[in-house]
């Protein structure tokens, strides 16, 4: 039994110049216009930004206290102590488990926080544990969120 085989494909020959102008027609090139053209043109064109905006790295400071804050609203916040069994941690020990060493953000951050804490609370603190340990959980946390907002603002 034989196929039947056509040869012939039956299409119409295009001109390649055609399909060239088809193309133009959905993605014409830019065309530059002349600054005096532009201004005797209809209303000012809406500038267009392609570019996304410039991303915002977060400082090591900023990066230490919202670390340490998301340590404490995940594993809890406690008082007279470093570390509590079950896991939670003073103010002090969540910078600590934040910044992993006590590098350069650990110690910034620690002043940040100690300074924010002695703006809302009284110059008497004079350091971040004896302020943790006389606070509520609400007031501690207002005082980590202003820090965190600082150091933002600071870009640091």
């Amino acid at each position: 039994m034989s196929m039947n085989t056509r040869t012939g494909t039956g299409f119409t020959h295009i001109d390649p110049a055609l399909y060239a102008k088809a193309f133009e027609l959905l993605d014409p090139a830019p065309e530059p216009i002349a600054p005096a053209a532009a201004a005797s043109a209809a209303p000012a064109p809406v500038p267009v930004t392609l570019a996304a905006p410039p991303v915002r790295l977060t400082g090591a400071v900023e990066k230490t206290l919202t670390d340490a804050l998301t340590f404490l609203d995940t594993h809890g916040w406690a008082k007279h102590r470093l570390i509590h069994p079950e896991g939670a941690r003073c103010s002090i020990g969540a910078l600590r488990a934040a910044a992993g060493t006590r590098n350069n953000a650990y110690r910034d951050a620690g002043n940040l926080l100690l300074d924010e804490a002695r703006q809302q609370h009284g110059k008497q603190w004079e350091s971040i544990p004896s302020w943790n340990d006389s606070h509520t959980g609400a007031q501690v946390r207002s005082v980590w969120e202003a820090a965190i907002r600082r150091a933002h603002h600071m870009n640091i």
